[in-house]
């Protein structure tokens, strides 16, 4: 059955037919007003959430399907110890579709293996968000109308910002992508991003500490917050939290092409004066949530009874997980898994290299 619980799980050529069916939908939404009549769509929503949440209940509404669901765990049996993977059978019996939020990585991995309608990731920790990337592929290819050949910056949290991660997973498929990489020491893009992705494809990239030393460069500025809930010292968050502010001052530096794209919700790395700029994209990126997750539901719905064409990985089973937010690391009957990506062997959950004593 198809999924997407990551962005490489569609081909590029899938995402154009994505985009273009979103465009469609755009141009004309009478025309799929009733598309999804008679279906349900399942929001489990174990972490908060207000754009994601809303956004695919608003696609399914609007495409003249149902809606189900909870917008925080507390509101789910899981509070009585119920494992991902019965809540997921569960809610199949009573759903078409499901898309879920959950603070720890790998969750919708374990969803997707034990459920018997598609699942789509809204977020897993720090470690994913695909459908962020697939509203931030639309809002580039409406305002630039191609996603090649641009230089992209990522500003602020790029070491938690699962939004980063899949972007440049994304990004990195279509040539001439540059990449500028601006981040705190504290908060860089994680290894497996670099080594996986960048480094694997030789795709160009760049660090620096500042905006100002990249501003002038850039196609695109990706601002994000510091992540809050994902530091487990309170004391380096309130050091980090205010380290990039994009303001009118700053973006005076920058090109007149130049596009701000940020997938929300901001606290205060983007001035609101920003907003009145023409450059500002940040809730046109919300809008074109809606109609690529509306595509996608389309998607998904259309091929749930096909299964997933790509070649299944050898997996190793005899290596184990030490990441204390992978899902491995509180779920009961969940066998720890390891792909080999290079010359290491990573959880197929977080995606963490393992670095125990077995021969490798």
């Amino acid at each position: 059955m198809r999924h997407l619980l990551d962005i490489d799980d569609f081909s590029t050529e899938e995402i154009r037919a994505l985009i273009q069916s979103a465009e469609d939908i755009i141009d004309h939404p009478d025309r799929y007003a009733h598309t999804c009549a008679g279906k349900k769509l399942a929001t489990l929503f174990f972490e908060a959430s207000t754009r994601t949440r809303l956004s695919f209940e608003a696609a399914m509404y609007e495409l003249g399907g149902q809606v189900l669901g909870f917008s925080m765990a507390t509101a789910s049996s899981t509070v009585k110890g119920e494992s991902c993977a019965d809540t997921i059978r569960t809610v199949g019996c009573y759903a078409d579709i499901i898309a879920m939020r959950h603070p720890l990585a790998g969750a919708p991995l374990v969803a997707s293996r034990a459920s018997t309608v598609p699942i789509i990731n809204a977020g897993d920790g720090g470690h994913n968000h695909p459908t962020q990337t697939l509203a931030d592929l639309l809002t580039i290819y409406r305002e630039f109308g191609r996603l090649d050949g641009l230089t992209v910056g990522l500003c602020g949290d790029l070491k938690f910002g699962r939004t980063v991660h899949s972007l440049i997973t994304a990004m990195s498929r279509y040539p001439g992508t540059r990449f500028v990489l601006i981040s705190p020491a504290e908060l860089q893009l994680p290894g497996y991003v670099r080594k996986d992705v960048l480094d694997r494809d030789g795709i160009p990239y760049t660090e620096v500490r500042t905006i100002e030393e990249a501003i002038d460069s850039l196609d695109i500025l990706y601002m994000t917050r510091v992540q809050g809930e994902r530091f487990a010292d309170p004391a380096e968050y309130e050091r980090l939290k205010d380290c990039y502010i994009l303001d009118e001052k700053r973006l005076s530096q920058a090109r007149e092409g130049l596009r701000v794209l940020h997938p929300l919700p901001r606290v205060n790395e983007i001035s609101v004066g920003v907003d009145s700029d023409p450059r500002a994209c940040y809730f046109k990126q919300v809008l074109n949530g809606k109609y690529i997750r509306m595509a996608l539901i389309l998607k998904l719905l259309a091929e749930a009874g096909q299964d997933d064409p790509r070649p299944q990985p050898a997996l190793r089973y005899d290596l184990t997980c030490d990441n204390p937010v992978c899902i491995t690391s509180s779920e009961q009957g969940i066998r720890h898994a390891f792909l080999k990506k290079g010359s290491v062997y990573r959880c197929v959950y977080c995606e963490r290299s393992y670095h125990g004593t077995k021969p490798l």
